[in-house]
């Protein structure tokens, strides 16, 4: 009966209806203490053959029938509207938290796990709270005031009572810790198994292109036989509580009957007083019984309470302390310098005091070979990390003044993997900016060079798009992606490979384009062709970590060097340059 400490936090914040509806439930159950003691006095007439009390007495119970069905109604919304304001407030505030972990997080957290989390847990959460927390309520409520009421009525009842009652709530709690263990054993079992099925929906191209799919589908039989295993060997520990409480429950009721038969005997109590006393035990059991029957509908809530807590309280890859706002009037300079950096890890440093100036409103293209440090210094400007030496500043303040939300909505991003949302056309474009008019949207099409191609299509802008853009090319994803980055009121272009699955004619008009259009941006530019770069106001060489050359591109190309040999390479081997 020990809540978790995530799901006490998480009930504070419905405090107001969750009390509402517990005091519902208490009213239901009152209904049945009511209609128990109605039934004792009318029985207890039939058996004296006193019987003209009796229709208003099974009137009034008819009454209190009807009573406790609205009651019942009223409690089961009351407690459905707590239940979802806990499960949409706690959702909120994990996918706000998980927007501020960056993706940072999701390099050591399997997307398919947070997945679970997110959605699984949380629902768990919802039935926990709605359920669980008011007939735990109740639980504790409930039965004392029925023994007090027995223990006036016939006293030597609470010998077979008490003891039951005792064993039916805290007999099962000799289980926990080991129920707890295969709880967590379950969730994570669980939880792999959501982030294997994931992948393997994600990477099912690449797994038939290696002939890997049956191999997968292997794996995923022997996680989800794991799982089976987990099910079952937490249901065994389940049982057990269960049998403990439904032993105590019976045991208890048959000893108060036999007790209140031996009064009746006797003679030491009365005809009601006999029949309350057989009533009233079951009825001390019902919270009991529903308790037992609410925890298993809030189990999964309770086993998940683990993996909610750590991603509420996984802490960011940088600290969110800056208050300054980036919303930029004119395009801002960026400045990286002195910056070094080192891989948690890695032994050795991705960047080696690296120092240049993006000017404001130009356009600065980053190349350089593989590995040279390229996404590491946007990785950087974003805050995704931040440097081990070194500072960057946007507008002359350095970046960690700027809060985290406010720096990455000032900079807008359009990297080589591209994701589009089941959504007409127009809505993602203006995922970031609702209120962006058709002339707009039209605009950022236009510069982007997929205004013609989303005119052909059946329903034009209003086409909705398959789950990641799947009906569309790579090429004309990339290009969507672009477009929705223009319509954004961002300040700062970052152009990280955006246009490498576009043919190379069509990617020097839309570099020209963005060239002409980025007087109001700053824009930074990261390319593996010539085209994406060639046109830039300044280039900036990367070089195992170091800032090798920067100048423009015909003095570069003309100087040898790294970019003139990369250039070269291009001239003879196109499909083999890398910048």
């Amino acid at each position: 009966m020990i809540v978790h400490p995530e799901l006490r936090r998480t009930a504070r914040r419905v405090r107001r209806p969750l009390l509402t509806a517990s005091l519902l439930q208490g009213a239901v159950t009152l209904t049945h203490l009511v209609q128990a003691i109605l039934l004792a006095c009318a029985l207890a007439g039939l058996a004296r053959g006193h019987t003209g009390q009796l229709p208003w007495l099974l009137t009034t119970v008819l009454v209190v029938v009807a009573a406790r069905a609205g009651l019942g109604t009223w409690q089961r919304r009351t407690a459905t509207r707590a239940g979802a304001e806990a499960r949409v407030a706690l959702r909120d505030e994990l996918l706000a938290h998980l927007g501020r972990l960056g993706p940072a997080h999701l390099t050591t957290a399997r997307a398919g796990a947070v997945r679970t989390t997110l959605v699984d847990g949380v629902e768990g959460v919802d039935a926990y709270v709605s359920r669980y927390l008011p007939q735990l309520l109740i639980t504790l409520t409930v039965p004392p005031l029925v023994l007090a009421v027995l223990a006036v009525v016939e006293p030597l009842a609470l010998l077979g009572l008490v003891p039951a009652l005792l064993l039916a709530l805290f007999g099962p709690r000799a289980w926990d810790r080991l129920l707890a263990a295969r709880g967590k054993d379950h969730w994570d079992t669980y939880e792999g198994l959501g982030a294997d099925y994931l992948e393997a929906l994600q990477g099912m191209p690449a797994l038939r292109a290696a002939g890997a799919v049956g191999r997968t589908r292997e794996r995923l039989e022997k996680r989800s036989a794991a799982l089976h295993r987990a099910t079952v060997a937490k249901l065994r520990v389940s049982l057990a509580d269960t049998g403990i409480t439904d032993l105590a429950i019976q045991g208890g009721t048959a000893a108060a009957a036999l007790l209140a038969c031996w009064s009746a005997v006797s003679g030491s109590t009365t005809a009601t007083g006999t029949y309350l006393v057989l009533l009233l035990a079951s009825e001390c059991f019902r919270p009991v019984r529903d308790l037992a029957r609410e925890w298993h509908a809030g189990y999964l809530g309770a086993s998940a309470a683990d993996g909610i807590a750590a991603l509420r309280t996984a802490e960011p890859a940088v600290p969110d302390t800056g208050t300054a706002s980036a919303h930029w009037p004119t395009p801002p300079e960026i400045r990286f310098e002195d910056v070094r950096f080192t891989y948690d890890g890695v032994p050795e440093a991705a960047l080696h005091g690296v120092s240049f100036t993006a000017p404001a409103g130009r356009t600065t293209a980053i190349v350089g070979p593989s590995g040279a440090g390229k996404s590491t210094l946007l990785a950087l400007l974003l805050r995704h990390h931040d440097p081990g030496e070194g500072r960057i500043t946007a507008d002359g303040r350095d970046t960690t003044q700027y809060s985290l939300g406010a720096l990455r909505r000032g900079i807008a991003v359009v990297s080589q993997e591209t994701y589009l949302f089941h959504a007409t056309v127009a809505d993602n474009l203006r995922l970031a900016r609702p209120d962006a008019t058709d002339d707009e949207v039209t605009a950022a099409a236009r510069t982007a060079g997929i205004h013609d191609e989303i005119t052909a299509l059946p329903e034009g802008y209003a086409t909705v798009l398959g789950e990641r853009g799947a009906t569309l090319s790579g090429g004309q994803r990339q290009r969507l992606a672009l477009a929705r980055a223009l319509l954004t009121d961002a300040r700062v272009l970052v152009l990280d490979e955006a246009t490498s699955s576009v043919d190379e004619r069509r990617e020097a008009d839309i570099v020209r384009e963005l060239t002409n259009a980025a007087n109001d941006r700053t824009v930074l530019v990261i390319a593996h062709r010539l085209a994406a770069v060639q046109h830039a106001d300044h280039i900036v060489v990367l070089d195992a970590g170091r800032v090798e050359a920067v100048g423009e591109h015909s003095g570069l190309a003309g100087t040898g060097g790294v970019y003139a040999r990369l250039v070269a390479a291009g001239r003879t081997h196109p499909e083999e340059l890398t910048v």
